[in-house]
């Protein structure tokens, strides 16, 4: 490795490969880092030194080098292009990640995001400039409402753990207003549960206290009920759970709960496996977080703005935090404050505002889109076709692979590491090997209820071909596993453009800055 981490060109060349002075590899470009490849003397842009204008700077000007490099714009276009060549993307294959639902979205909802009159809000606009938005955002609240079955949704959280918060806030106000904001401090969450969850409710200031699973993934009922007290707040619970199971005792759940005087949090990561088929509301559900950038359209991934609107049952609809949207003659105002919303006299007790400004506004663009071009039918056959996937799935690897449990899955099929026993192959291995097969890994060792976990998840957008050919490489590399070729588990990847990192030393010592070496050493 040299100084930067990265590993040498010597030490991406196998015995098979033929070396090249370049260090490419016919389309397989090698790039340096813009540090490298980039001249610190110059610019891309050259520009004429200002002339007759009077230095308004105070005498604060740059004396000395920026320390960044410059290229030319073909220089810059091509670096990028080329790194992107080396990441895999939903664009050039399936995402099978588990618990993420990695799936195409529409280009359509993209060029409506892009739109005039969205794309340039400013959060600061008068309301009399942007009512289009407002409707967007009020039209959008509404199908959410009618997807949950839940009488309010808070559209400003930023993201599914956003979200959690929010419902939890809610929680914690609505306990308060109860004068139970100190005795009500234990929340329940499952063994299975997203990491969120319990750190969201420990950050709202409540006591977590796991529940086991039964036998067959989903929540044990009965040690549940032994630990309903009047010290419980509520539980935490992820349906679809992360196992990918449906949980069958939800409403016996929710109901026990309630005789408890807690209250119901359900995440709602999942919501893609049954959006049009169940309504959470239905089920007892009190608070739930959506993934608009898992379940309705907006890319997943990648460090950009994400969308977790949150719906309220009844108990739990006036500790809503503001602002919210509003319709009245036909225009559509924002009620900004708690104050402005307990004033109008309709019992609203927000907890108060949760965020800056209202929401991401391209994920609302993006996500009623997507709504209103699927109809109610195209939302609930989305969630059905997500499930036959996984199933398909589910049913065709379990010829070489482990299902870890018995019986069909919901929209991600969970195998453990039984399979690989006595074969000198790891979970980790198996992952690896999948990168030289042209696949990213599925979602692995996680749920750690499972043993060596394995969590594919296929989504809706994945054509029968296109599963048939990530069955039959898995089902290749399970076969090879058990034929004795430990030994090349163990070295893959190995046609990747980086070989295998150590882990370990990458996460425990990663190196963050870019130093130039020493000529000395740079000659070696």
């Amino acid at each position: 490795m040299n100084n930067q981490g990265r590993a040498t060109r010597a030490e991406t060349t196998t015995v098979n490969d033929a070396p090249t002075f370049t260090g490419n590899k016919a389309l397989q470009i090698e790039e340096a880092l813009s540090f490298e490849i980039g001249d610190f003397a110059g610019t891309g842009v050259d520009m004429p030194a200002p002339s007759g204008d009077e230095d308004r700077l105070g005498g604060l000007n740059r004396n000395s080098d920026i320390g960044l490099p410059g290229l030319s714009e073909p220089e810059t276009m091509r670096h990028f292009v080329r790194l992107s060549q080396k990441n895999y993307a939903i664009d050039m294959g399936p995402f099978p990640l588990g618990s993420c639902t990695m799936k195409h979205n529409p280009r359509l909802n993209e060029k409506v995001a892009r739109l005039p009159g969205f794309a340039d809000l400013h959060p600061l606009a008068p309301e009399s400039a942007v009512q289009g938005a407002l409707e967007v955002i009020d039209e959008l609240a509404h199908w959410l409402k009618e997807l949950t079955g839940m009488p309010a949704v808070a559209m400003s959280p930023k993201a599914g753990a956003h979200g959690e918060l929010c419902g939890m806030m809610a929680i914690k106000a609505a306990l308060i207003a109860r004068g139970e904001g100190e005795t009500r401090l234990r929340v329940l969450a499952p063994e299975s549960s997203h990491g969120t969850n319990p750190a969201t409710a420990v950050q709202c200031g409540f006591k977590v206290e796991a529940i086991p699973a039964d036998k067959t993934g989903r929540v044990d009922i009965a040690a549940l009920k032994e630990k309903l007290a009047p010290d419980v707040a509520g539980i935490m619970v992820t349906n679809p759970n992360t196992c990918g199971l449906f949980e069958r005792d939800i409403r016996e759940m929710a109901d026990a709960v309630h005789e408890a005087g807690g209250y119901f949090y359900c995440d709602g990561a999942n919501f893609n496996a049954i959006a049009g088929k169940v309504r959470p509301g239905d089920l007892g559900v009190d608070a739930m977080h959506i993934n608009l950038h898992k379940t309705f359209s907006t890319p997943h991934g990648g460090g950009g703005p994400g969308s977790g609107p949150t719906v309220l049952s009844d108990a739990l609809a006036p500790f809503a935090p503001v602002p919210y949207v509003i319709c009245e003659d036909g225009k559509y105002s924002l009620i900004e404050s708690r104050r402005a919303a307990k004033d109008e006299g309709d019992g609203h007790e927000s907890m108060g505002r949760l965020t800056a400004f209202h929401g991401q506004m391209g994920m609302f663009v993006r996500a009623l889109a997507y709504m209103l071009s699927h109809g109610k039918d195209g939302v609930r056959q989305a969630a059905e076709d997500a499930v036959l996937n996984a199933n398909y799935v589910l049913a065709r690897l379990k010829a070489e692979m482990t299902p870890a449990y018995e019986g069909y899955c919901m929209h991600e099929a969970l195998f453990d590491d039984r399979f690989l026993k006595d074969t000198g192959v790891e979970t980790i291995d198996f992952a690896k090997a999948m990168i030289d097969e042209g696949y990213h890994p599925m979602t692995m060792y996680f749920p750690l209820v499972v043993h060596g976990a394995m969590l594919i998840e296929p989504t809706e957008s994945e054509s029968k071909r296109e599963l048939d050919q990530f069955c039959d490489a898995l089902l290749s590399l399970a076969k090879r596993a058990k034929a004795g070729e430990a030994e090349a588990f163990k070295a893959a990847p190995v046609h990747a453009p980086r070989r295998r990192l150590d882990e370990t030393a990458a996460a425990r010592k990663p190196v963050l800055r870019w130093t130039p070496e020493e000529p000395a050493k740079a000659a070696e």
